[in-house]
């Protein structure tokens, strides 16, 4: 294996660290805010403003501040996988690593489809077809991921900039969104009427469904703590940054769908691209009709650098599991020349490829491939309990309060137990409320059945492979 100018033969000691402040920023905002969230919300009607409120209370900031102290504490190349591992051992650091990586297989196809889909709005009205296009949309995907991945395998000093422009160009739309909404409130007022009654929670199966979404619509400040190798001096850097991409996030998806409850009524809004829709509601009625195709041009910037974000984030694990060599030790090596973990990128494009595929070849797929997005979500919430979990178990020790460059949570260890708790109680309703689908369900059994089934089933996959490892590395001491 080639050695680092500094003479280091460690893959980590070799990656370069490119990252500073306002790359975390970016790639935060990029990460986790999604423009199809607001547009949920804003179709589940005025009570969603107080799911965001209280999602922002009860998980973003407690998830936040257990973060930060994690990423502070151990700034290292992998983030929640190391963590896990640091607290309960290397089985326990496997099992959320591996379902952290997982999910992204399956997940990434949507995000796609979604991306492309929005992005044939930049020609106007004749999009509209275009966008349900199914082989503009598969096209699309391939040379969407494409792009991803050859801008991370180069190097995220050229990488960096997919996930910069991302964040930038998915918040300008939505502060768009907001100033012609706020023209449209003052001279022709609210399409919907706002009320304290009106926004408080309707306590029913859709809104306790619903809740899974508005949580994993924050879900993703974690992800660029797997790669605090690469981040100028991560310690104070992911903090900082975490905390501002925090605040942003949080008051736009409020703003964002008060914004589209003024201009769209909550039964017209598209659960997909409702933002786009209201803002070209707006921009027709004010004359500007140049601001939607800004927009949808914005948009799909922003997706890009979103896809980007994951593929660089999300590559890291599987990385570092190569390198303790729970995964096959390939996973582990980095490019000769670009110093990036290139064997792990091209697998998870690979693999999300070929899900696309098979996703794409008939109706009755692609009904399964459903089963599997939730599926995906239940495998991305499992490392959740863990970082919650580990951050008790962690907060026990000596280092927490001899380590100077530590951002603790405030109030010790019973606010490490306090935000700790909040967190994981969310995420294990988030999980249970994900495993049925909203509404009536004339197939309620058979629909938990198959969700059970591939969570079950990509466990096990990953147990096999960590078994495998384990006694690979034992043999070879």
């Amino acid at each position: 294996m080639s050695q680092a100018a500094n003479g280091s033969s460690d893959p980590i000691q070799q990656l370069p660290k490119e990252m500073g402040f306002w790359d975390v920023l970016l790639f935060n905002i990029a990460t986790v805010l999604g423009p199809r969230w607001i547009a949920a919300a804003a179709h589940n009607g005025t009570s969603s403003i107080s799911l965001w409120v209280m999602a922002a209370t009860f998980f973003f900031l407690p998830m936040a501040l257990i973060i930060n102290e994690l990423s502070s504490r151990f700034p290292e190349e992998g983030g929640l996988y190391v963590w896990s591992k640091e607290a309960f051992g290397d089985f326990h650091g496997f099992v959320a690593g591996w379902n952290y990586w997982i999910y992204t297989v399956f997940y990434f196809p949507g995000l796609l489809l979604a991306s492309v889909s929005m992005s044939a709005y930049v020609l106007g009205g004749k999009g509209v077809e275009l966008s349900e296009n199914r082989v503009y949309l598969e096209i699309g995907s391939y040379a969407l991921l494409l792009v991803a991945v050859w801008l991370n395998i180069i190097g995220l000093n050229v990488g960096k900039w997919l996930q910069n422009a991302g964040g930038v160009a998915t918040y300008l739309p939505l502060l768009m969104l907001a100033a012609v909404a706020g023209i449209m409130w003052v001279h022709y007022g609210s399409v919907t009427q706002f009320t304290w009654s009106r926004m408080l929670p309707v306590w029913n199966w859709d809104t306790v469904n619903f809740w899974s979404q508005i949580a994993f619509a924050f879900t993703g400040l974690e992800l660029v703590s797997a790669m605090s190798g690469e981040i100028r001096d991560p310690r104070r850097t992911l903090p900082r940054a975490a905390l501002a991409a925090g605040a942003l996030i949080a008051a736009m998806y409020i703003v964002g769908t008060v914004c589209v409850l003024v201009l769209v009524p909550a039964a017209d809004v598209d659960p997909k691209s409702g933002v786009f829709h209201a803002i070209t509601v707006a921009s027709v009625a004010l004359k500007v009709a140049f601001v939607g195709i800004l927009a949808a041009l914005l948009v799909t910037v922003g997706n890009a650098g979103g896809v980007g974000s994951t593929v660089a984030g999300i590559a890291r694990v599987p990385f570092v599991v190569g390198i303790d060599r729970y995964l096959p030790k390939a996973f582990g090596k980095i490019h000769s020349r670009w110093k990036t973990p290139y064997v792990s990128i091209l697998v998870q494009a690979a693999v999300s490829a070929l899900v696309l595929r098979v996703s794409q070849i008939n109706e009755t797929t692609r009904g399964a491939y459903q089963v599997l997005i939730d599926a995906a979500i239940i495998l991305y919430f499992i490392p959740f309990l863990y970082m919650f979990a580990a951050a008790i178990k962690l907060a026990g020790r000596r280092d927490r309060r001899e380590n100077p460059h530590a951002v603790l949570v405030p109030g010790g260890k019973a606010g490490v137990w306090i935000a700790s708790g909040l967190g994981f109680a969310v995420t294990l309703l988030s999980i249970g409320v994900s495993l049925y689908p909203p509404g009536e369900s004339a197939n309620r059994g058979s629909f938990l059945f198959k969700v059970v089934s591939w969570t079950a089933g990509s466990l096990a996959l990953g147990l096999l492979l960590y078994f495998r490892g384990a006694r690979t590395k034992a043999r070879e001491g």
